[in-house]
């Protein structure tokens, strides 16, 4: 009970106007609905000016764009400091902003590069393109994962993967009268990857993919980057 009473007088020595309208007046409230609708509206029109694309579909540099449109959005919302024109105005000159540099891209494509990389081949016949792949922020699960929505169960289904600008992975397959062993991205394989080998087989190397026949049992480090884990190969055919 003294528990209950103390909890109860926490409470009611709150300051709850400060919590639930900080230093304004109960009237801002409808400022506050007045100006989110405005700048919602700005925000529907300025991304209807950037055109039809999909959060996906989105480059780095079109992500930085609507980041620095939500920011300039936030703010006039709900402080009473900071005017609808200045966050309008900010609006206007992102989106000018966002008109030359588009024009620039498709003027030159040194410039496109600088601005938004260029894609990147990271899997070429079910192998791991070692030097390529450290250069992108990507992780080995990330990757798998998004093979395995495409009902890839190993990387011998791979004949090329490239990462894309926008981050997604573009993938196209083996025949499946060509499909290759390859290393096996399903989870529940990895629970016997291991780093000694005690029964010949074909084997992938666990970080690059690169599939061997080893013959002696004991340890092999892989010709391909140097790593020493293996798992055993498989070459099931993609079923679609």
């Amino acid at each position: 009970i003294r528990n209950m009473v103390y909890i109860l007088q926490v409470f009611a020595d709150l300051e709850w106007k400060q919590i639930l309208f900080g230093n304004e007046k109960w009237s801002f409230l409808i400022e506050t609905v007045i100006r989110t609708m405005v700048m919602f509206l700005v925000i529907l029109l300025g991304l209807r000016l950037l055109g039809k694309r999909g959060i996906k579909q989105l480059s780095v540099f079109e992500l930085g764009v609507i980041i620095g449109l939500g920011s300039a959005a936030g703010d006039p919302m709900f402080y009473s400091d900071v005017g609808l024109l200045p966050g309008i105005l900010v609006f206007v000159v992102v989106l000018m902003l966002y008109r030359l540099i588009t024009y620039l891209i498709n003027s030159s494509d040194n410039f496109e590069k600088f601005v938004e990389g260029e894609p990147t081949t990271i899997i070429e016949k079910g192998c791991l393109v070692v030097k390529n792949f450290k250069k992108e922020p990507i992780a080995l699960d990330e990757m798998f994962a998004q093979f395995r929505l495409r009902n890839i169960s190993h990387l011998g289904q791979v004949q090329l993967a490239i990462l894309e600008t926008n981050g997604e992975v573009s993938v196209f397959y083996m025949e499946n009268d060509e499909v290759l062993y390859g290393l096996p991205i399903i989870p529940d394989h990895y629970k016997y990857k291991t780093e000694n080998i005690i029964q010949q087989g074909i084997y992938a190397c666990t970080y690059c993919g690169r599939p061997e026949e080893l013959l002696e049992p004991g340890n092999h480090t892989c010709k391909s980057c140097g790593k020493k884990q293996w798992l055993k190969a498989i070459n099931w055919r993609r079923i679609a």
